[in-house]
């Protein structure tokens, strides 16, 4: 079972992994600044994870690549999303 929120040129993937732990993956989008991520392994209570996800974009329909998630509670998940989202924003804006 999975949440799937799709907004403009990127998607977040909540993936539901165990049901005794309930923990949760958002899948990051290629490209996104190795400090955004250093920033959340510090700030919030997550694991840094590699999973294999299909591509779906320009000319790389259907390629299957390893990508990086955040993996913890669904409540801890949603707030990374948000930080992430802020963060990305205002990485854009600065060029």
């Amino acid at each position: 079972m999975y949440y799937e929120q799709k907004d403009k040129n990127w998607t977040v993937k909540l993936v539901k992994l165990m049901a005794d732990e309930q923990l949760f993956d958002i899948v990051l989008p290629p490209g996104t600044p190795r400090s955004i991520i250093s920033e959340v392994v510090k700030k919030f209570d997550v694991q840094l994870v590699e999973r294999k996800e299909r591509i779906k974009f320009a000319n790389m329909e259907g390629d299957e690549r390893e990508l990086l998630a955040f993996r913890g509670k669904k409540e801890i998940v949603e707030q990374v999303e948000k930080f992430v989202r802020q963060r990305l924003e205002d990485f854009i804006k600065e060029d």
